[in-house]
This record gives C-alpha cells, sequence and structure tokens, in this order.
C-alpha cells in the first residue's frame, strides 16, 4: 500500500475523531507512546488522554494543510508531519498547529 495513502487515511482518520470525540483517540495510543505539548510531556494512554480531554476548549474544526511521510525504522514504521490551521468555536481567527506522529 501507498505510504502517502496511509499516512493521509490516518490524519484524517486521527483529526475527525480529535474534533468529534477526543476520548476515541485512546486505540490510538499505546503505554509507551509519548506527546509533548507547550513543553510538557504526557506518557501513556490513559495520560495522553486524559490531557487531550482537558485542553480548555470543548470544540474544535482542523483544518489540515501539510501531510508528509518517511519511512521510519526496518519494521515497516512511518513518521507523519502534519500541519494546519485549529479553528476554536467562538475564536474569529485560527490558530496555527504542527504535529509529529510516529509508528
Amino acid at each position: 500500500m501507498d505510504p502517502d495513502a496511509v499516512a493521509k487515511a490516518f490524519v484524517e482518520h486521527y483529526y475527525t475523531t480529535f474534533d468529534s470525540n477526543r476520548a476515541g483517540l485512546a486505540n490510538l495510543y499505546q503505554e509507551s507512546s509519548m506527546l509533548t505539548f507547550e513543553g510538557q510531556n504526557t506518557q501513556g494512554c490513559q495520560s495522553i488522554v486524559a490531557k487531550l480531554t482537558s485542553l480548555p476548549f470543548q470544540q474544535c474544526q482542523h483544518a489540515i494543510t501539510t501531510v508528509d511521510c518517511q519511512p521510519s525504522g526496518p519494521a515497516g514504521g512511518m513518521i507523519v508531519f502534519v500541519s494546519g490551521d485549529l479553528q476554536l468555536t467562538g475564536e474569529q481567527h485560527a490558530l496555527k498547529f504542527s504535529q509529529l506522529l510516529e509508528d
């Protein structure tokens, strides 16, 4: 399967789930997963989901502008770089965001 197509499908699923049901992201993380957000490291599935669900906004909409992927390691993993805009409900201007995902 085409790595770019896999990355784009994953990114679409991830951000659609983030925008509609952040708790639903739990099955995409492992206990060894790490989230770094504004200089704070959070490790493990439950801790990451707790962090994401405690963000100070309830509704948002991601608009993806960039999805770049590269192979990672001999086991067929991937590194995916995502950037775009994050529109928060009630805010006039979107925020810029970027995220690096690794499998």
